[in-house]
């Protein structure tokens, strides 16, 4: 196959992110990606494993995790998701993102012991992300890394990516989001969650609310998994910041001074528990030097997440679509940002509880533009604009990305704030639209 062929091969297989996951326990089944994962060789075998579940959070540790084991000069795989605008973004090695011709060859070469899973169908028929799990793995295998860093796509217990044993297991910050997967209480999302923890290991915990708290200890006492509390073992401080980054301080089992380029204080958290897992690799014998872990904080990057893409105005992306990152977000602008007015572009998925979302936003903003995404699970603009009525904002509706997002610039003076949040599937086209409205030319655009 060439790479167009690959893609459309990807495509053919059923991808529960386009249409929702469905609530049976019964569609979840690892025993087939072992069988494919056994036909390949075993490959998720090779490389050590740091894999890391939650709700928030989750992709810009995994990052961090892996900027820094490349910096100590490991080969390092990164597998995360959803992707912005190509598949290849979920398979990286060292930074670099697998290529056309390596991802069509790796289809080519997984096409026929994938069919012939889904034909016996033991455990039901693999899907799209449970296919790419195995890719990215057998992608891994061929490169030879030292490290792959997982991200778990949802939930835990029934991921894909749970078919590794971990060198350390984390969990993010835990909200609420996919209830109706997951379950409607945060003891039952987190009860998901802590399926990643595997007998006798080593888990990593952010900092939680109280009921998953308790919901994660008591996992690790029934497992024998040794807990290590972020907040309690290994703590952090902010010490400055510009639009460009911020200045911390982590103390673990030694101090560390860091300069990562993400703004937000979710992300001083979100670094102290990456340094947290970093700290268990190298009591496990790795060397993972203090200056690496500095050099690998400096060098990460991870767009989307509270992006500054433009300074007049300031012109602010955040794919958080869960109230916990809503909350996140609205912290970080009064936090971060001096600004006069402050607009919002805004759209979401269908699953999502956009009378929360609607109610953590509404009051920062002086004007509203919904809109929708072009994904399939995309929620029409009208329901938004709805919710933002029942708080006293009249939102304007905009049919697609590229127009709110003109619409919301045009409205904006010098010294405004435009924020365009709500999904990363938004964030996605409302990069694709600045990079054509700004073209590249100055250095403001896409910082840092």
């Amino acid at each position: 196959m060439n790479y167009r062929q690959a893609i459309d091969y990807i495509n053919s297989y059923t991808d529960y992110e386009k249409i929702g996951m469905p609530h049976d326990p019964a569609f979840y089944d690892l025993r087939r990606v072992d069988e494919l994962l056994s036909l390949l060789g075993n490959p998720h075998q090779r490389a050590g494993s740091i894999h890391i579940s939650g709700t928030n959070g989750k992709g810009s540790v995994a990052v961090m995790v892996a900027s820094v084991l490349t910096a100590a000069g490991y080969s390092t795989g990164l597998y995360t998701s959803p992707h912005f605008h190509t598949w290849r973004e979920r398979i990286q090695v060292d930074g670099e993102l697998i290529s056309e011709d390596e991802l069509a060859h790796l289809v080519t070469e997984l096409k026929s012991p994938l069919e012939a899973v889904n034909e016996r169908a033991n455990y039901g028929k693999l899907t799209t992300f449970e296919f790419l799990t195995a890719l990215a793995f057998a992608y891994f295998g061929q490169r030879g890394v030292r490290f792959q860093v997982l991200e778990v796509g949802l939930g835990g217990k029934f991921d894909a990516t749970s078919v590794i044993t971990p060198l350390v297991s984390v969990i993010t910050p835990i909200s609420f989001d996919h209830t109706d997967v997951l379950g409607d209480t945060l003891m039952q999302i987190t009860a998901e969650k802590c399926g990643i923890i595997k007998p006798d290991s080593i888990v990593v915990t952010a900092p939680q609310p109280p009921e998953a708290a308790g919901v994660i200890k008591e996992a690790c006492r029934e497992r024998r998994a040794k807990l290590i509390t972020v907040g309690k073992d290994v703590t952090w401080q902010g010490l400055s910041f510009a639009l460009d980054g911020q200045r911390l301080r982590v103390q673990g089992r030694i101090n560390y001074e860091l300069f990562l380029p993400l703004l937000g204080e979710h992300q001083l958290v979100n670094a102290a528990t990456a340094v947290a897992a970093l700290e268990v690799l190298v009591d496990k014998g790795f060397d993972i030097p203090k200056e690496s872990v500095t050099k690998g904080f400096e060098q990460v990057s991870w767009p989307g997440r509270f992006q500054i893409l433009r300074r007049h105005p300031l012109l602010v992306v955040d794919g958080g679509h869960n109230i916990g990152a809503a909350r996140s977000l609205t912290r970080s602008i009064k936090q971060y940002l001096d600004y006069k007015r402050a607009i919002l572009v805004m759209g979401t998925s269908q699953d999502k509880d956009i009378a929360s979302l609607v109610a953590e936003l509404a009051p920062l903003f002086n004007q509203v533009i919904v809109t929708r995404s072009r994904h399939p699970r995309a929620l029409a603009p009208a329901p938004l604009a709805a919710a933002f009525a029942r708080h006293g904002i009249k939102a304007q509706l905009a049919d697609d990305v590229p127009s709110a997002l003109s619409r919301a610039l045009a409205l904006a003076g010098e010294n405004d704030l435009v924020c365009v949040a709500g999904s990363l599937f938004i964030v996605a086209e409302a990069l694709e639209a600045a990079a054509i409205l700004f073209p590249a030319t100055g250095p403001e655009l896409f910082l840092p």
